[in-house]
């Protein structure tokens, strides 16, 4: 986003607000989700770069809450978008409770390499998965990187009995990926590989494909720096794309829709359904699955809710901090 595109600082100040809203269960180690509300003239944008992330890396959030909030999305292809499960490092018991929650949805993706376990909690979850939903189900794993080429190549070798449609994110560097599909394919393994960190953490988004690291891409709004950054790296990419959430609210989720409602092909359930991870939500008309299907709208926050799950004085300081930190970075980033 150019410079001059930038909304000052304090207008994006101004409407601030901030919410903490638990999570049903512990998802990428985080219990509580914090997440900052932005107000601009087209609406509201939701800015909830995870807690680690430095101001550069914030920094494309935040230009992705200000496209929600000061200008418009493209225009949308359909009026719904098919969603999955989203089956956290849960026990096997708990998975059956977990899928209840996502009403019609016929595709799930399992949670795999949780730290702190091991292999067969893996099988054993996604065993449960096939259990519950049926041979009819879809299937996807994600690992967030976290296993390193072999230790994918013998795990997938396991899982792949279960039919599954992919498995997004096994090693961490495109370069592993690469090997891994070489690897698989020695081995009979047929399962495709997904690459979501490689896209949305790359400076080069691109050489996923020329390296032919992956079948399939992950995209999310957020991190890529917008609707439509992200809708043109899955154009240049022209690969699969499942478009993903990252643990948004409602008003965060709603970017990510508008996103799989524009692409020109949708071939797959997307993971915009991880509302449902949260014990509350910044609207009444929450963004959650209905017979599998999203709904294409977008909704904005309800006072009273915004309200309940307002942040504690020091959280909220600590946001506005970190809107000036990326604010900054955003600007030192940007062409004149």
């Amino acid at each position: 986003m150019p410079a001059d595109a930038l909304p000052d600082l304090d207008a994006l100040l101004a409407g601030l607000r901030v919410v903490q809203i638990p999570m049903r269960t512990r998802f990428r180690g985080v219990t509580v989700r914090e997440a900052a509300m932005l107000h601009g003239p087209a609406g509201w944008g939701e800015f909830s770069p995870f807690l680690e992330y430095a101001p550069a890396e914030a920094s494309r959030w935040l230009i992705a809450a200000i496209e929600a909030a000061w200008r418009d999305w493209p225009d949308p292809v359909r009026g719904s978008v098919p969603v999955n499960a989203t089956v956290p490092a849960v026990s096997p018991t708990q998975v059956p409770e977990v899928l209840a929650r996502y009403d019609g949805c016929s595709t799930a993706k399992v949670k795999v390499a949780e730290r702190g376990q091991h292999l067969e909690d893996d099988l054993d979850r996604v065993a449960a998965v096939r259990d519950v939903m049926g041979p009819g189900a879809r299937i996807r794993v994600d690992a967030n990187g976290g296993w390193d080429v072999a230790q994918a190549t013998e795990a997938l070798r396991r899982l792949a009995p279960y039919g599954l449609e992919y498995a997004e994110q096994p090693c961490p560097s495109v370069g592993e990926l690469a090997r891994l599909r070489v690897a698989l394919a020695h081995r009979g393994v047929d399962v495709l590989v997904a690459a979501d960190e490689s896209i949305r953490k790359a400076s080069d988004p691109l050489r996923v494909v020329r390296e032919e690291a992956a079948d399939v891409i992950v995209v999310k709004v957020a991190p890529l720096g917008g609707v439509r950054t992200a809708l043109g790296i899955a154009a240049e990419c022209g690969l699969p794309t499942v478009v993903s959430s990252a643990l948004d609210t409602s008003v965060g989720m709603a970017a990510g829709v508008a996103l799989a409602a524009a692409l020109p092909e949708l071939s797959h359930a997307c993971g915009l359904g991880t509302v449902e991870l949260l014990e509350g939500d910044v609207t009444a008309d929450r963004l959650v699955p209905s017979g599998g299907q999203v709904t294409v709208r977008r909704p904005g926050p309800d006072e009273g809710l915004l309200a309940r799950w307002a942040a504690p004085r020091d959280r909220e300081l600590w946001w506005r901090d970190r809107v000036q930190a990326a604010h900054a970075a955003a600007r030192a980033a940007s062409p004149a």
